[in-house]
């Protein structure tokens, strides 16, 4: 689309017993699976790094798994973001942002620090925290994105903090987390946790093609008006931004065809 930014839809993972002999051709190798999905869709959040660090070694042989454009979002390890004080997590960042995560060089896409539903909005420490995070590591650029789960964060004085740093907030479709869809990066970045297993693209057809259009207007540097805002009065510099789109969690099942239907309304 003349005027947008790159729109990519993608899952959480790429290893799920149920996603054999329905997204994963039967008999398929394990060994095979990301290539499979990285032929199939167009981008994949890494969640093992939220559980632990892993070596620079795996990060380029899963770099070299995938083809050109594909791109992986990584989530920034718990150590860093389930504790009290958030302006003490300066060297819980550094390492797990030296881990080798820039292994992964072109396909390497946003950070995403996940918050617990119970870390409450605290201004001046999670201002603090923003001002850690990097904007480079051994001359990569670094994009970072923050999933808060409280409604404290409905707030203001949140996105003008995340406005003043560059860092996207996620907006997160689900059954019991705030949604905040402010923009407030180059970037936007969504995971849309309302799918169903009983539907066979996970979201009905309304639903995706509704995302479709969302999705559309996020990429040409707008916002949707039917999401929620935490700061309506913040209007962002309208120009393209890339989007990323994970079908997560609930309806997981069916999440590799979620992203599938979205990116053929994309496409066509």
């Amino acid at each position: 689309m003349n005027g947008s930014g790159t729109i990519r839809t993608g899952i959480g993972g790429w290893i799920f017993e149920p996603w054999r002999g329905t997204f994963y051709p039967e008999g398929l190798s394990k060994t095979r699976e990301l290539e499979y999905a990285g032929q199939h869709l167009q981008t994949i959040e890494i969640n093992s790094t939220y559980y632990g660090t892993q070596k620079p070694a795996t990060f380029a042989k899963w770099a070299s798994q995938v083809p050109n454009g594909f791109i992986f979002s990584v989530k920034g390890n718990r150590f860093v973001t389930n504790r009290r004080v958030l302006a003490e997590a300066a060297d819980s960042i550094q390492y797990f942002v030296k881990s080798g995560i820039v292994e992964l060089g072109d396909r390497l896409g946003p950070v995403v620090w996940q918050f617990a539903p119970t870390k409450k909005f605290d201004a001046d420490d999670f201002g603090a925290f923003l001002d850690l995070l990097p904007k480079k590591e051994a001359g990569i650029g670094l994009r970072h994105a923050v999933e808060v789960r409280n409604p404290s964060f409905i707030d203001p004085n949140f996105i003008a903090l995340a406005n003043k740093n560059g860092v996207a907030v996620v907006y997160a479709e689900h059954f019991e987390y705030p949604e905040i869809a402010d923009v407030t990066a180059d970037f936007v970045y969504a995971r849309l946790q309302k799918g169903d297993d009983a539907i066979e693209t996970a979201y009905p057809a309304e639903a995706l093609d509704k995302w479709a259009e969302r999705t559309k207007v996020w990429a040409q540097g707008g916002i949707p008006e039917d999401l929620p805002l935490a700061d309506p009065g913040q209007h962002p510099e309208k120009r393209p931004r890339d989007v990323f789109v994970y079908f997560i969690h609930e309806g997981k099942v069916r999440a590799p065809q979620a992203a599938q239907a979205l990116k053929e309304r994309l496409t066509t």
